[in-house]
């Protein structure tokens, strides 16, 4: 049995969007001590392959780290599969806010050596001795509190297009920069409230356990994160403190929280909360762009790419070897405005 995906991608996108079947997105994370990973991994495939399982799934010796989508009809044999597996039985799957299940076209489970890139030496400290759970509704009482502090443990492109109020937004491109960063902004506040949260909790979970090996006792992360937040928050009638939009890893690339668009296009300025990644492959760089930019640019991030895509595929590939594009020079999400100077210049 092959243990893997070999289908074109745009194949399998194109079944998935003709497939009137309803489908769910769903995220999931535990950690836990996984002895022979690759074993696990593929035993793992086999079993949510049968029940057509879709999505993107990190497998580690530390746990495990997922974003699936699953047909509506068979939710409940997810349930029972996972219930097989000892330590995932029971487990919390949070479930889109905004969604079509739409969001992933094919399984992948990849071996990792974590299941987040934290950089952590983990034999350093106890990562069982977490932080304490919060509801939304305590999240909300506690976060208004002066002695609380609200730090975002996410990524800048993320925080970018929507965030709690008066949260910490750290400016880093990964969960391993955000770590040190934020241990600099809370010195010398050991005494406080620290409330920390993510996109569905599982950065939150490693961070709550280093910041107390590092002496931070009263250390708080939202359960469920943004994403059981917002359900909570709508069940039960909570005054929802996130504003914007919750950037998400699939396909969708962002799900509304609230109707308030706090960010701006990367190239005209306008208000827009709509993520993109450069339509030149070569690029591929993720910003925010608005419809007008992106009828105007053909999904692109420039002129320079926007003539690139235009050329013969076999000119594309001689150019790639020499040409340098935003996506080559600029992290995830650090491309902020167009420049006309940013121009393919072919001789």
């Amino acid at each position: 049995m092959r243990l893997y995906n070999k289908v074109d991608r745009k194949v399998l996108k194109e079944g998935i969007e003709k497939d009137p079947r309803p489908r769910i997105t769903l995220s999931f994370y535990k950690y836990a001590h996984i002895l022979n990973s690759p074993l696990f991994r593929d035993h793992l495939y086999i079993l949510l392959q049968d029940i057509g399982v879709l999505g993107r799934i990190y497998v580690s010796s530390e746990g495990i780290n997922a974003q699936i989508s699953v047909l509506e009809d068979n939710y409940n044999l997810l349930i029972e599969a996972l219930d097989t597996i000892t330590f995932l039985s029971g487990v919390r799957l949070n479930r889109a806010i905004e969604d079509n299940g739409k969001s992933f076209y094919k399984l992948k489970i990849k071996l990792r050596n974590k299941i987040v890139a934290d950089g952590l030496d983990d034999s350093g400290f106890d990562v069982t001795n977490k932080g304490k759970h919060l509801t939304a509704a305590e999240f909300n009482s506690l976060s208004e509190s002066e002695d609380s502090i609200v730090i975002d443990m996410r990524n800048h492109y993320e925080s970018e297009v929507g965030h709690f109020e008066d949260a910490v937004i750290p400016d880093v491109e990964t969960f391993r920069e955000a770590l040190p960063h934020v241990e600099n902004i809370l010195s010398g506040k050991e005494d406080k409230n620290i409330i920390m949260y993510c996109t569905g909790g599982i950065r939150c979970e490693k961070a709550s356990a280093y910041f107390k090996h590092k002496g931070f006792e009263n250390v708080y992360q939202l359960e469920g994160g943004i994403i059981e937040y917002a359900r909570q928050a709508k069940k039960q009638n909570l005054p929802n403190k996130f504003k914007g939009k919750n950037f998400v890893f699939d396909d969708r690339l962002g799900e509304k929280i609230s109707d308030d668009v706090i960010s701006s296009c990367h190239q005209c300025g306008q208000a827009s909360d709509n993520h993109n990644n450069c339509a030149n492959d070569a690029c591929h760089i993720l910003f925010i762009q608005c419809d007008a930019c992106g009828k105007k640019w053909e999904g692109c991030c420039s002129e320079k790419c926007r003539d690139f895509n235009k050329l013969p595929e076999d000119q594309q590939s001689e150019l790639r070897k020499s040409l340098e594009f935003n996506g080559t020079k600029f992290g995830k999400g650090r491309y902020k405005a167009h420049r006309k100077s940013n121009t393919l210049d072919i001789v």
